[in-house]
C-alpha cells in the first residue's frame, strides 16, 4: 500500500472517496440540474454546423410535422 498504509485504512479512505463523490454528482444533479435543457443545447449546436440548405429542410420539416391547432 502507498506510504506504508495498512490496507484497512486504505480501504476506508477509498470508501469515503467513494461515497462523498457520488453524493457530491448527485447534489449538483439535484440542485444545479446542469442536464436539464441539454435536448435543447444539442439541437442548438447541430444547427449551427449545419450548412444553410440543410437548416431549411429541417425548417420547413418541422412545420410540416406540426400539428394542427385545436379549434
Amino acid at each position: 500500500m502507498p506510504a506504508g498504509v495498512s490496507l484497512y485504512t486504505y480501504s476506508k479512505f477509498a470508501g469515503a472517496a467513494l461515497l462523498s463523490m457520488a453524493l457530491g454528482s448527485q447534489a449538483v444533479h439535484q440542485y444545479y440540474r446542469p442536464l436539464q435543457d441539454i435536448e435543447e443545447i444539442i439541437r442548438e449546436t447541430q444547427e449551427k454546423a449545419l450548412p444553410p440548405e440543410v437548416k431549411e429542410i429541417i425548417r420547413a420539416t418541422r412545420e410540416a410535422t406540426k400539428e394542427p391547432k385545436k379549434q
